[in-house]
């Protein structure tokens, strides 16, 4: 679907967070993007030369309201301490541990203990799986069954992300910041909003070159800064989906006082090998393994499991440098 990026400049509403965790709000103008089925790109040259592409039709009227009553299950036992699979207030990145006073994501949604199928339903429906052979411009059995996480408003403190990209450590040299850069991916990475959702801040087509001076100055230095330019936030209306490369300079903002449910989830295929496994293998998959997980997966995620099992054995042991 032909889409085209309007930015306009709005008021928002934003929190940054200061090395103890305490949190500010704060009012700022930042930019916020809008599509129209106009631009003439495909998804996928959308996707890579702009870092990040928006759709809408992924998820159907009848698929909203089951995942939403899935998502307010999977967030409630999140909250009460019965799911300790969380992503904690204050941690950016795993391991977050068991122990939490709030979170901002439920970690393994299609987890068998989580006992909620619509999950591995929706991550296996037909409008999802063609959007993704589309955008990596592979046949479906090359698929890789990876990570669905949900994305959720913190219920006590507002919180947010640093400034970061996904595979590239912010203290890196120019060098090692573009040889990073030039692996291919093998992958794709989404949010699918089921709420309203403008938590995402990036850089457009920061995803191909090293940072500036300046960017990289604050990226180390001053990571919660609202003030990195060229920085939009992305808004998402509820149903449509944001792809975007995992190394693109973007930041979060988390308000605790707006209801947020964003699906988070990845896809990769067989060619991606160890630096597929780098970016997956981290989060722990062990549960993934058990025969009951692959009990509640539909007949056509199969294939697509194998493939992960079948990259869990291959790299096994060895040190992948996470």
């Amino acid at each position: 679907m032909p889409v085209t990026k309007t930015t306009t400049t709005t008021k928002t509403t934003s929190t940054s967070v200061a090395v103890d965790g305490t949190a500010t709000t704060t009012t700022k103008t930042v930019s916020h993007s809008t599509y129209a089925n106009t631009d003439p790109r495909s998804i996928k040259q959308r996707l890579d030369e702009d870092g990040y592409v928006v759709m809408d039709g992924l998820v159907s009227d009848e698929q909203m309201i089951t995942l939403r009553d899935a998502c307010d299950r999977a967030v409630a036992k999140a909250r009460n301490g019965e799911w300790k699979l969380r992503r904690v207030v204050g941690v950016q990145f795993p391991p977050w541990g068991e122990e939490a006073e709030d979170c901002w994501g439920v970690q393994h949604i299609m987890h068998p203990d989580m006992h909620e199928p619509e999950f591995a339903k929706w991550y296996g429906s037909d409008k999802l799986l063609d959007a993704v052979c589309e955008i990596l411009e592979s046949k479906e059995p090359e698929l890789q069954l990876e990570l669905f996480n949900l994305l959720i408003n913190p219920e006590h403190k507002d919180f947010c992300l640093e400034w970061h990209r996904d595979d590239v450590r912010p203290e890196v040299e120019a060098e090692e910041e573009l040889e990073r850069l030039s692996i291919p991916h093998y992958g794709t990475q989404w949010n699918t909003a089921l709420y309203d959702d403008s938590c995402l801040y990036i850089i457009p087509k920061s995803h191909n070159r090293i940072r500036t001076k300046e960017e990289r100055d604050i990226n180390i230095n001053e990571p919660l800064s609202l003030d990195m330019p060229g920085a939009i936030a992305v808004h998402l209306k509820a149903g449509q989906t944001v792809f975007y490369n995992n190394n693109i300079m973007h930041r979060a903002v988390y308000d605790k006082s707006k209801k947020r449910a964003t699906l988070h989830g990845c896809m990769g295929t067989v060619n991606g090998g160890p630096h597929r496994a780098r970016n997956i293998l981290q989060h722990g998959v062990k549960w993934m393994r058990e025969e009951r997980f692959k009990e509640t997966l539909p007949a056509r995620l199969l294939p697509l499991y194998a493939n992960l099992i079948s990259l869990a054995n291959s790299n096994e042991g060895k040190d992948l440098g996470y």
